[in-house]
């Protein structure tokens, strides 16, 4: 199924409270303009082909947990699909009034003065919660949901404003989701987390091709990218 509203997602999770307040499901899609030095998710940059997505079935999938309040969207970077998140998110708003959480590269001056794509101003539109700018490793200071102290959170309706959350300043935590060999990483995680949980990702995908070796007697097989 291809056309111009179809998603390129390069991942999703169902419930988390790891990126916004509430019980969240987050969308994290495929391609990225900006190759921030640092990033958390290189393998996320490309724009390569990974799952193609109707934004109505995929909606009903995120919605698929009954304590789900609302939606994240992150990448990559969505405003480069923003026709198809809009889309995504007014069909899940008919299931469900979830608030929508949505990360960018860009400004939003830049957003609004010279859209980078098809549906910006739609998707802007829907967004309560928008938390602009590219990362920059050396700003990081290890707070709140945003990357780097240069990034900044517009709260483009009032929906969150006294929701508790605080988006800028409170102390971190990442999810972990373990399926089989594959490990997603959730969340903005603390500064030196990320090395570590690679590390750790990779001797656990060791020690699995080790013991698929030893039992099956031939080469290890190849295992997927977290």
């Amino acid at each position: 199924m291809t056309g111009p509203q179809t998603l390129n997602v390069a991942a999703t999770r169902v419930g988390t409270r790891a990126l916004g307040p509430g019980v969240r499901s987050v969308v994290w899609v495929q391609g990225c303009p900006f190759c921030c030095a640092g990033c958390l998710a290189p393998e996320w940059i490309p724009e390569r082909p990974a799952r193609r997505a109707d934004p109505d079935e995929l909606a009903a999938e995120l919605l698929a947990d009954p304590q789900v309040t609302g939606v994240t969207l992150s990448g990559g970077e969505p405003m480069s699909q923003a026709a198809g998140l809009a889309r995504l998110v007014r069909r899940a708003r008919l299931l469900r009034d979830v608030s929508v959480v949505c990360f960018t590269g860009y400004r939003l001056e830049r957003l609004r003065s010279r859209p980078p794509a098809p549906g910006v101003p739609e998707l802007l539109a829907a967004v309560d919660v928008l938390i602009d700018g590219t990362y920059v490793a050396a700003l990081d200071d290890g707070r709140g949901l945003r990357g780097s102290s240069n990034q900044r959170v517009h709260h483009l309706t009032g929906r969150l404003t006294e929701c508790g959350y605080d988006f800028e300043g409170r102390p971190r935590d990442v999810e972990i989701a373990v399926e089989g060999p594959e490990a997603l990483l959730v969340g903005v995680p603390p500064r030196g987390f990320p090395a570590a949980f690679t590390r750790a990702v990779d001797v656990v995908r060791a020690r699995h091709a080790a013991a698929h070796t030893h039992t099956s007697g031939g080469a290890p097989e190849q295992e997927g990218r977290s």
